[in-house]
C-alpha cells in the first residue's frame, strides 16, 4: 500500500510560482507512474502532468510550458514546478500513483493511490 502526501500549495499572485511535492511511503515508488490532477470548484477533475517510471513525461494541453514535473526516486518524491500561474489555475491539486500502461497516464481512473490534495489559489 502506497501513501501519498502533497505539500507546497498556497496563495500566490498571478504570474507567480509554486512548487508542489508529492511524498510517497510504502510500496515500490520507483516502479510507479505518478500523475498530478486538479479539481477546481464546480469543474471535473483535470489531468495536469505525469511522469512514468522511465522518466518520460506527459503534460495536459493547458500546461503550455509553464509546469515542470520531476521525480527523485531516492527520496520517493515527485515535484510539480508551476510558473506563470494564472487565476484559472486555482484548484485542489492531487497526486496519484499506479502501475499504468504507457498511454493511459492521463486518465485518473487508471491510478491506484491518491493523496489528500493541496489547495492552490492564484489571485488576480
Amino acid at each position: 500500500q502506497v501513501q501519498l502526501v502533497e505539500s507546497g500549495g498556497g496563495l500566490v499572485q498571478a504570474g507567480g510560482s509554486l512548487r508542489l511535492s508529492c511524498a510517497a511511503s510504502g510500496g515500490t515508488f520507483s516502479t510507479y507512474a505518478v500523475g498530478w490532477f486538479r479539481r477546481a470548484p464546480g469543474k471535473e477533475r483535470e489531468f495536469v502532468s505525469a511522469i512514468r517510471r522511465n522518466g518520460s513525461i506527459l503534460h495536459g494541453d493547458f500546461v503550455t510550458g509553464r509546469f515542470t514535473i520531476s521525480r527523485d526516486n531516492a527520496k520517493n518524491t515527485v515535484f510539480l514546478q508551476m510558473n506563470s500561474l494564472k487565476p484559472e489555475d486555482t484548484a485542489v491539486y492531487y497526486c496519484a500513483a499506479g502501475d499504468i500502461r504507457y498511454m493511459r497516464i492521463r486518465y485518473g481512473e487508471e491510478y491506484d493511490y491518491w493523496g489528500q490534495g493541496t489547495q492552490v489559489t492564484v489571485s488576480s
